[in-house]
């Protein structure tokens, strides 16, 4: 079973960092703790054949991404152009952020 921790959230820009789209970068679509996997956008491309139903009447092969380890990506500042870990860091109004460990950027 699979650590229900996952060191990225939705809407973060990732990188890949290995499997056939390594290199890649996509922002997460979704999160899945329980599996430990991330839906990435434009990542892992997956074919899927679907019968006709009423919202595709003509089915068909599509194209869709699928779920990738979380291990396989590493967050991604789009500041310092790279890939980095985060550090957290507390406001002075109490709050909690993410910070790039590279440049100092907030996520």
């Amino acid at each position: 079973m699979a650590s229900n921790k996952i060191h990225v959230r939705k809407q973060d820009t990732v990188m890949v960092i290995s499997g056939k789209d390594k290199g890649k970068i996509g922002e997460v679509l979704a999160v899945y703790p329980r599996k430990g996997k991330v839906l990435v956008k434009g990542i892992n491309i997956v074919t899927k054949h679907q019968k006709p139903n009423r919202q595709n009447m003509q089915g068909g092969i599509v194209r869709q991404e699928a779920p990738i380890f979380s291990s396989k990506v590493m967050l991604y500042c789009t500041k310092c152009k790279t890939v980095t870990r985060i550090s957290k860091k507390v406001l002075d109004d109490g709050t909690k952020v993410r910070v790039c460990k590279k440049c100092g950027e907030t996520f």
